[in-house]
C-alpha cells in the first residue's frame, strides 16, 4: 500500500500549543506510516493561502488530504474548493466556517472540521474565575485575535458562567507571549489602567497569560508595580511542557487542558480514505479544567479581595 501524504498548515511558531499540534500531527503520521509535511503561515492568511494553492496546483504528487488551522476569519473557502476539486481531503481545525455543507454535497471525498469546544473552554474559565474570586472582582480579559469564531466562542461561554459581580474588561492580542505583553504593556500606559484594582488576567491561552504576568513585572513604579503583584493568572492549552509547568510554578493559578486534534484529524482521514467512510461534519474534542475548579476553589477561593 502506497505511503499516504499529509500537508498540515499552522498558524504560527510562536504558539505552544501550535508547536503541541505539530508534534502530535508528526507522531501520528508515523504510528500510521504516513508522510507529512507542516506548514507555518505566520499568522499571515494571505501566505497560508498562497502556500497551500502551491500545493494543489502542484503538478507533483498531490497530499491526500489538507489539515490546517485558519488565520483568517474566513478559512479560505476558495482554497479549500479547490482541494476538493483536486480530489484532496480537507479537515479546518479549531473554526466554525460556513462552506463545509455545500462542499460535502458536491464532492464524495472526506471534509470535515475538527474543533476544541470553545464555548465550553470559556464555560470552564467562568467558573474558574468563580472560585478564585468567590466575593466578586475585576478581571482583565486578554482574548485572542478577533478574526477567530473560537476566541469569540470562548468569551460568550466565559459570560455564560462567571457571575455578575465579577467585572470583565476585554484586550485584544494575537495569541502569543509578545503580542500579549505588549498589549498588555499598552493598557498600562492609560491613566484608568493604572489607577484600576485587578484581581485576575484570565488569558485565551497560557502564552498570553505569560507575556501578560511579564509586562505587569516590568513596570516601573514600585508602588503601581506592587499593587498589580497580588493578581492571579489563569489560562487555556496546558500543554505539558509549558502550561502545566507553569502551573506547578505557580505562574499560572490555573489552565485548560485543551487535547491536540492535528492527530485525530491524520486518524479519521486515513481511515475515511481506506475504508470510504466520510466523518461527520463537525467533531468536538472535549477540554478540562487544571486544577479542577474543586480543586482550584479550596486552594484560593478563600482568598481576600
Amino acid at each position: 500500500m502506497n505511503k499516504m501524504r499529509f500537508v498540515v498548515s499552522l498558524t504560527t511558531r510562536d504558539n505552544d500549543y501550535q508547536a503541541e499540534q505539530a508534534a502530535a500531527a508528526e507522531h501520528a503520521a508515523t504510528c500510521l506510516g504516513s508522510e507529512i509535511e507542516i506548514l507555518y503561515a505566520e499568522n499571515d492568511a494571505v501566505q497560508q493561502s498562497q502556500q497551500l494553492l502551491r500545493i494543489i496546483q502542484s503538478s507533483a504528487w498531490l497530499p491526500a488530504g489538507i489539515i490546517f488551522e485558519p488565520v483568517g476569519a474566513t478559512g479560505l473557502p476558495q482554497v479549500a474548493k479547490a482541494a476538493a476539486a483536486a480530489g484532496v481531503g480537507w479537515v479546518v481545525l479549531n473554526r466554525t466556517v460556513d462552506y463545509l455543507s455545500d462542499l460535502r454535497r458536491n464532492y464524495r471525498i472526506p471534509i470535515f472540521s475538527i474543533k476544541s469546544d470553545h464555548e465550553e473552554i470559556g464555560r470552564i474559565q467562568g467558573k474558574q474565575v468563580a472560585a478564585v474570586l468567590p466575593r466578586g472582582g475585576n478581571v482583565l480579559l486578554i482574548q485572542g485575535s478577533g478574526e477567530s469564531s473560537g476566541a469569540r466562542e470562548r468569551l460568550s461561554g466565559l459570560n455564560e458562567t462567571k457571575p455578575a459581580n465579577i467585572q470583565v474588561r476585554v484586550v485584544k492580542s494575537d495569541w502569543t507571549e509578545q503580542g500579549a505583553r505588549k498589549t498588555v504593556s499598552s493598557w498600562l500606559t492609560l491613566s484608568t489602567s493604572r489607577r484600576e484594582h485587578l484581581d485576575a488576567v484570565v488569558s485565551q491561552n497560557d502564552v498570553m497569560a505569560i507575556g501578560a504576568r511579564k509586562a505587569f513585572q516590568e513596570i516601573t513604579d514600585a508602588e503601581t508595580r506592587a499593587r498589580f503583584s497580588r493578581v492571579l493568572y489563569l489560562g487555556v492549552d496546558g500543554v505539558r511542557t509549558t502550561g502545566q509547568e507553569w502551573l506547578k510554578r505557580d505562574l499560572l493559578a490555573g489552565t485548560v487542558f485543551v487535547p491536540t486534534n492535528a492527530d485525530i484529524a491524520i486518524e479519521m482521514l486515513t481511515t475515511a480514505i481506506r475504508k470510504g467512510n466520510i466523518p461527520c461534519e463537525t467533531n468536538l474534542t472535549v477540554p478540562k479544567a487544571l486544577p479542577s475548579v474543586e480543586e482550584l476553589r479550596a486552594k484560593l477561593g478563600r482568598r481576600t479581595v
